[in-house]
């Protein structure tokens, strides 16, 4: 899958301990998942993967791209106090499947 992600903007929030990214990922084919976006920001933006949520990926209706939004924690213990378990949920499942898929190969 082709997916390029550009960042609209990139905040510091200190009082929450985190850095805000606002982004626009332009693919082709089927919209990408949580997964596949998140560990192309890990990788574009140096972090540490247990510390980045992926919090929205809203699809553009008929176009090839979707607006999302992720937050990089500094603090564990900070993401934990601020996130939804929901959100968190959500991107710890990925991980999970993620290193199962890495044993089973």
């Amino acid at each position: 899958m082709v997916m390029e992600i550009k960042i609209i903007s990139d905040r510091e929030n200190p009082l929450l301990n985190r850095r805000e990214i606002k982004f626009l990922v332009e693919y082709e084919g089927a919209t990408p998942s949580i997964k596949d976006v998140k560990m192309k920001l890990v990788a574009m933006l140096n972090a540490d993967k247990n510390m980045v949520i992926v919090d929205t990926l809203n699809q553009e209706f008929g176009k090839m791209e979707s607006n999302g939004y992720a937050k990089i924690y500094n603090d564990e213990k900070m993401m934990n106090l601020i996130e939804k378990k929901s959100v968190l949920e959500k991107n710890k499942i990925e991980e999970e499947k993620e290193e199962i898929e890495a044993e089973g190969e």
